[in-house]
């Protein structure tokens, strides 16, 4: 079994939830006697949102990469970055970095097309639903397409993510408009919907909804898992 490389910690309760989805699909796999070879490095969620308060993401992105060689220097055999956003400074981890990189978005694109979907919604904080490092990777690496939520909803989302998600913060009225988002994006055509924060299950699950969706930290985990137990690598 190689051994899973994870940077967490953006925020540390979706972190748990990789660890805990890492080790009972390894169990589930393998047998229950085995879990998972996993180094975590998980960072000080103050270190990097001080940097994003500050549109910093140049010393940002110096240190998620350094960050993911101490990982690989600790011995890990692959990269998982436990939160969507940060997969924005993939080009300068692969400069750091000889390991695999497994990516969340590739990830979730697989699992879209396993389902046969052509076109599904992406939720997640303002940069991911703004920025083109995850919508772009949908469309021209997978041909995927993607809408996303009009500004002012987008704001909002950041906003529930950012001050309440992150904070552990659960509010009934952040719910109800995530789920109507979610209901508005499947009328515009999406037969899907990515949650495209790792933070989204803590507050809303495919109960709540007909609408299908894509947790994209449990898709993430069980990738990583599928790297980990691969023969012959």
């Amino acid at each position: 079994m190689k051994t899973i490389g994870l940077l967490g910690g953006t925020g540390w309760e979706s972190t748990v939830d990789y660890y805990k989805t890492i080790n009972t699909e390894v169990s589930k796999i393998l047998g229950k006697e085995h879990s998972a070879k996993i180094i975590l490095f998980s960072i000080d969620f103050f270190e990097i949102g001080s940097k994003i308060v500050k549109n910093d993401f140049e010393s940002l992105g110096k240190y998620i990469a350094g960050v993911s060689k101490n990982i690989e220097d600790a011995g890990a055999d692959c990269l998982v970055i436990c939160a969507n956003t940060l997969h924005m400074f993939e080009g300068q981890i692969l400069e750091q970095i000889s390991i695999p990189f497994i990516h969340i978005a590739d990830a979730t694109a697989l699992k879209i097309k396993e389902k046969g979907m052509k076109k599904v919604a992406l939720l997640g904080t303002q940069p991911t639903m703004e920025m083109p490092f995850y919508k772009n990777r949908l469309k021209e690496k997978h041909g995927i397409e993607v809408i996303i939520p009009s500004g002012e909803e987008i704001t909002e989302i950041h906003k529930i993510i950012t001050t309440e998600l992150l904070h552990s913060i659960f509010k009934p009225e952040s719910k109800t408009f995530l789920l109507s988002i979610i209901d508005k994006m499947a009328k515009l055509g999406a037969e899907a919907v990515i949650l495209g924060c790792t933070d989204f299950p803590l507050l809303i699950s495919q109960s709540d909804t007909k609408t299908i969706l894509l947790d994209t930290a449990e898709i993430h985990a069980k990738a990583a898992v599928e790297f980990a137990i691969r023969k012959n690598e």
